[in-house]
């Protein structure tokens, strides 16, 4: 979105820490409470379409806050192809594929009938096998498992009004869902959410994990509830950069992208090179460790000009691999 070097949403960022001050290291349930923490999750929740929200320093920290939940006897955990080490709180092994996941959940159900599945995947894992259609999802028994997705590369770009994948993955109908995401990428701002039922936000807010763990900033959560309009017109004018990205291109078969999501990925190294050579710099290195495999995209901002994405299309035009 292009938000972090945006002088209106920096000045408002910097009004805000004159009045909270950099950072607060006091406990969510300290007798010394802040309202913006409250606000801000009536907020994120309305947007979202969850009942309720709770948030936490970061994305990483509600993944590794709502997996550790779901690390219990009476649930079963499964990890869908490419999910993010965040939802991860062992060495675990994702499925390679939605066929061999759904028959082994299938089997625990029928198996262990009193234990819960619980199924986690990535919104947007940049294969296009969830987002947006999930047909994948769609396979498991879904009124029988509860579903928890990280929606960081999601919310705040994708959705009615940058709500993410909430309202759409519940009309599928799980037995539960709750979704974690972080709120740097689509709303500029260092923090975490999680999303779901009331009783699951209040289950989750009264654990020692929360309970001694020090909240966003809440600066960040004031700026959040006073950038809408700056949200609104940033995530415009990125579609319309993705849009323009798009139209320029001669080919866009060689990369991999799903419609209204600014992130292009492909795997030909020749290519990343020779826009290296062109002073063009995209995202190419192995994640999230040393060991894994190269991953190379192309990411749109809102901060590109329009010239920016034109030069951009035209290296790809003429790029012979």
């Amino acid at each position: 979105m292009g938000l972090q070097t945006d002088p209106a949403f920096q000045d408002l960022f910097i009004t805000n820490i004159k009045k909270y001050g950099t950072n607060y290291g006091a406990s969510r349930n300290s007798n010394v409470r802040l309202t913006v923490f409250e606000r801000a999750e009536a907020q994120l929740a309305k947007i979202v379409g969850s009942a309720a929200c709770t948030t936490l320093s970061s994305g990483y920290l509600a993944g590794q806050f709502v997996a550790k939940q779901f690390n219990q006897p009476h649930y079963s955990c499964f990890y869908a192809p490419n999910t993010h080490s965040a939802l991860v709180t062992q060495d675990e092994r994702c499925f390679d594929n939605y066929d061999d996941l759904n028959t082994v959940v299938r089997n625990s159900l029928t198996e262990n009938p009193a234990i819960t599945p619980v199924v986690f995947l990535d919104s947007i894992d940049f294969s296009g096998r969830n987002y947006p259609d999930f047909d994948g999802v769609k396979l498991l028994p879904l009124s029988k498992i509860i579903i928890v997705i990280d929606d960081s590369h999601g919310i705040g770009i994708v959705g009615h009004h940058g709500g993410g994948i909430f309202q759409s993955v519940s009309q599928l109908k799980p037995k539960e869902l709750v979704v974690c995401a972080s709120l740097g990428k689509g709303f500029g701002i260092q923090a975490g959410a999680l999303f779901g039922s009331k009783p699951r936000m209040q289950q989750f807010s009264e654990t020692n994990f929360f309970g001694g763990a020090s909240p966003a900033a809440p600066a960040a959560m004031g700026t959040f509830l006073q950038a809408e309009g700056i949200y609104q017109d940033k995530r415009q004018l990125l579609a319309e950069k993705t849009d323009l990205f798009l139209s320029e291109l001669n080919d866009s078969s060689r990369f991999s992208f799903m419609k209204g999501h600014p992130v292009f990925s492909f795997s030909d190294i020749s290519l990343t090179n020779y826009l290296g050579d062109k002073q063009v710099v995209v995202t190419n290195f192995p994640y999230p460790s040393e060991g894994a495999t190269v991953m190379s995209r192309i990411v749109i901002s809102a901060a590109h000009t329009s010239g920016d994405i034109s030069a951009l299309a035209k290296l790809i035009n003429a790029y012979r691999s």
